[in-house]
């Protein structure tokens, strides 16, 4: 709370009778605005975003396009009764803005790329890919899109249509056809017929290896991140350029890396890559690498944080990088061969990267303590930031919680943090019952910027605890790196150096305590479950319980293995896997749970789910198993993340009381 309410707070504690700001409920998801695809005009006087806001009556979230004026933040609505809007970008001379949105027409089902005057007018659809669009990009040269999409199955003919047999890879088990890679086709930005660049049985990088298509500024070249086939599950991914004229493509990176982006002078491709021996579950960093020589510049090494992607100032040679710091987010900027510049954003967090215009103006969406994300606009690196809009006014007429980092000292001679919020209302010297949130990842953390579900759960009178355990991306390579191996035994000791930090504090009630995450939060949720038989209740969301299991099932499968370093087929890793797998830890696990988990669940299969179900019922543990029939690692529709929402307070709250 500022000072400012804290003024009128006490001015209207005066009167007969004083307000007070209901909480944060369910009912504070309608009002809830979520910003994305903010993105500088080429000049710099306008930014472009979508605004999505939940429609629970047809279980959707609709989105506008907003036009944001730079110096007023007076902003104008380009799109009206287009529910689905997405990926917004400039064209080169700032008077157009391509989309991707939900096409209803029968030649161009799916996801297809729209064109929309900024001046006004109907967006036209330029793209008619029969397998939607997966990506796309302007030329910088200007009249030309390239986009991404899925190549079609070969035609069977005669009896041979009958037959539905495939070859499966290293693809995740709900495959129910051959994976089709994903290749690079062009279109005049007016629409029209689409010119096929890359074909062959490489693809087009997808699930987590972002693979942004980046042009060269002359528009004769485009950067991809490509694996080597069209199956999810397999390594490396590497960074690809591509002549747009021929097709032809070379392998440009050495090892895993994603997010390619060209420079402004073209003699260079920016990419990320792990800095650690695995290519999964060590801190990326920013590497330059050069297009005639090969020879690589690192960018970010000044910063020893983790850098999923970067973004060149346009004109000159300083890269803008976005990443977690502690249980914040901060911004650098990279110039050449100088020192790093940290931005100085204060107490906000970028939600997103950061958007430049030449002479070095930047946007950006972000969120802070106690306020839910809005746009911001700086002019040069050493400026404040201001605040351009106000979509989410609404939430500031909720008592929001507060939230704090806090550090201990762990194992191994590092320090950990995490993030503490106090329920509205705390009162010093009183015992609350705690619940802890794991993140997921664990490539990621826990920020203090706003979050929808920890104010949920601060709202019903608990303090919520979240962990940035070992593996987590908020303290460097080493601190991230050290799970390699140690997937569980490790944070968890880790969370509970943590937990007696909090109650040698005198502010946790240690019989009313309760443990929750999702993915690899579920993962550690069933961890501390059979090593630390302290909880009251637990909520497993999509965990991973059997890695063995996961390396077999999941599209990211033998992915896995990166993470220790191999197959788990060899004597080497097999004790290893089973030692670090929840499930193997059965028979200690007496906490009341409530198992969650969406049916078409590729990367954390249901079968993970069930396994806990039984390990739970069999031996009469209360325990519960809700399914979503749906695809998707987590609801991604506004009705059924409610209910996630509302399922895990009303499962725990007879546990805390």
């Amino acid at each position: 709370m500022n000072r400012h309410s804290v003024l009128l707070v006490s001015l209207l504690a005066a009167g007969p009778v004083a307000a007070q700001a209901p909480r944060f409920d369910l009912e504070a998801l309608r009002k809830l605005v979520r910003i994305r695809d903010v993105e500088l005009s080429p000049d710099g006087s306008r930014i472009a975003v979508v605004a999505a806001r939940a429609n629970f009556a047809e279980n959707r979230y609709d989105s506008e396009l907003l036009v944001i004026d730079a110096a007023t933040g007076a902003s104008r609505t380009l799109t009206h009764d287009r529910w689905a809007v997405f990926g917004a970008r400039w064209s080169p001379d700032g008077g157009r803005i391509a989309f991707l949105s939900v096409s209803e027409a029968k030649e161009a089902p799916g996801t297809q790329v729209y064109v929309l005057a900024v001046a006004g007018g109907e967006a036209r659809r330029v793209t008619a890919a029969p397998n939607g669009v997966d990506q796309f990009a302007w030329n910088p040269a200007g009249g030309e899109i390239a986009y991404a999409t899925a190549d079609s199955p070969a035609e069977r003919t005669g009896e041979d249509r009958h037959n539905d047999s495939f070859e499966v890879g290293d693809d995740d088990y709900l495959i129910r056809a051959a994976a089709q890679p994903v290749h690079l086709w062009v279109v005049a930005d007016t629409g029209g017929t689409a010119r096929r660049v890359t074909s062959g049985t490489w693809s087009l990088a997808k699930a987590d290896a972002t693979s942004a298509i980046s042009y060269s500024p002359d528009g004769k070249q485009i950067a991809v991140a490509a694996r080597e086939d069209a199956h999810t599950g397999g390594f490396p991914v590497r960074i690809r350029v591509v002549d747009v004229a021929t097709g032809t493509t070379r392998v440009l990176s050495s090892g895993f890396a994603t997010a390619p982006a060209f420079s402004p002078d073209g003699r260079s491709v920016l990419m990320s890559r792990p800095r650690g021996a695995q290519p999964i579950f060590t801190s990326p960093g920013l590497v330059a690498v050069d297009l005639t020589s090969g020879k690589e510049r690192p960018v970010s090494a000044a910063v020893d944080r983790a850098f999923w992607e970067g973004g060149w100032v346009p004109g000159t040679d300083t890269v803008i990088g976005v990443a977690d710091d502690g249980t914040g987010t901060g911004a650098w900027l990279f110039a050449g061969d100088g020192p790093a510049t940290r931005l100085p954003l204060g107490e906000l967090q970028p939600v997103g990267g950061i958007s430049s215009a030449r002479g070095g103006a930047m946007a950006f969406a972000a969120s802070a303590p106690n306020r839910a994300a809005e746009v911001y606009m700086v002019s040069g690196p050493d400026q404040t930031p201001r605040r351009l809009t106000t979509l989410n006014a609404a939430m500031g007429g909720y008592g929001l919680a507060r939230s704090e980092g806090i550090e201990w000292d762990v194992p191994k001679g590092m320090r950990a943090d995490g993030v503490l919020t106090y329920p509205p209302g705390y009162q010093a010297g009183k015992k609350y019952p705690l619940v802890m949130w794991f993140h997921g990842g664990p490539m990621g953390s826990s920020t203090t910027g706003f979050s929808d579900l920890t104010e949920y759960l601060a709202a019903q009178g608990w303090i919520v605890f979240q962990p940035n355990y070992r593996g987590s991306t908020n303290r460097g390579l080493a601190y991230q790196s050290a799970i390699v191996g140690d997937a569980g035994d490790g944070p968890g000791r880790d969370v509970m150096a943590g937990i007696r930090i909090l109650i040698g504090r005198g502010i946790v009630d240690t019989t009313r305590m309760a443990v929750t995450g999702w993915s690899y939060g579920g993962y550690m949720t069933t961890w501390m479950m059979g090593h630390y038989p302290i909880w009251k209740a637990a909520a497993a969301g999509a965990a991973v319980t059997d890695l063995a299991e996961a390396y077999a099932l999941s599209d990211i499968n033998v992915g896995f293995g990166a993470g220790w370093g191999g197959s788990i087929y060899t004597d080497q890793f097999e004790a290893l896997v089973r030692a670090q797998s929840p499930i193997t830890y059965w028979r200690n696990m007496t906490t009341p749970t409530l198992i969650l988990s969406d049916v078409g669940d590729a990367r954390v299969p249901i079968t993970q789910s069930f396994k806990l179900y039984h390990a739970l019922k069999d031996r009469n543990v209360p325990v519960k198993f809700v399914a979503y029939p749906i695809g998707g690692h987590f609801p991604s529709d506004p009705v059924r993340s409610r209910d996630v929402y509302r399922r895990i307070v009303d499962w725990l709250t007879p546990y805390l009381r």
